[in-house]
């Protein structure tokens, strides 16, 4: 399942047609350094760079999803519009075309956390360090945590 670039340059064209009605003409491209994102859109360089982990952990469909994500910011930019997450023109574009606003945790990286729940009113927190649980209470209601 290892996608060649050339192979995702006319992937992500078919894409953009199918979803969007027009081409996409620019550069797309693994890019290995990513790590807290599925991909990016770079409006400077109309370049879209995606996870290749992505693909290897989580497959095509997940992948479809983040670059339909870029496309919105990048047909959006391109027409002058407002591209970005907050803006209403994007979150628009991703309803109707059905794609994500949030590409889902990596397998490989979720592992990394260690998790951790007030035994009162179950609020539930996320630490990348272990910590000693006789040591801290719940910052919200002072009850004792329990590590999951």
């Amino acid at each position: 399942m290892n996608e060649t670039e050339v192979d995702l340059q006319q992937w992500t064209d078919q894409l953009s047609k199918e979803y969007f009605g027009k081409p996409f003409t620019d550069q797309v491209i693994f890019n290995t350094r990513l790590r807290t994102t599925g991909g990016r859109y770079i409006p400077s360089k109309r370049v879209i760079e995606l996870n290749p982990k992505y693909l290897k952990e989580l497959g095509k469909e997940e992948v479809e999803g983040i670059i339909k994500h870029e496309l919105c910011h990048y047909h959006l930019h391109i027409e002058g519009k407002g591209y970005k997450h907050g803006d209403r023109t994007f979150k628009d574009l991703l309803v109707k075309t059905g794609s994500p606003r949030h590409c889902k945790p990596l397998p490989s990286e979720t592992e990394k956390f260690h998790r951790y729940v007030c035994t009162k009113c179950n609020q539930s927190y996320r630490r990348k360090k272990r910590m000693n649980v006789s040591r801290y209470v719940c910052g919200k209601c002072k009850g004792k945590l329990r590590k999951l």
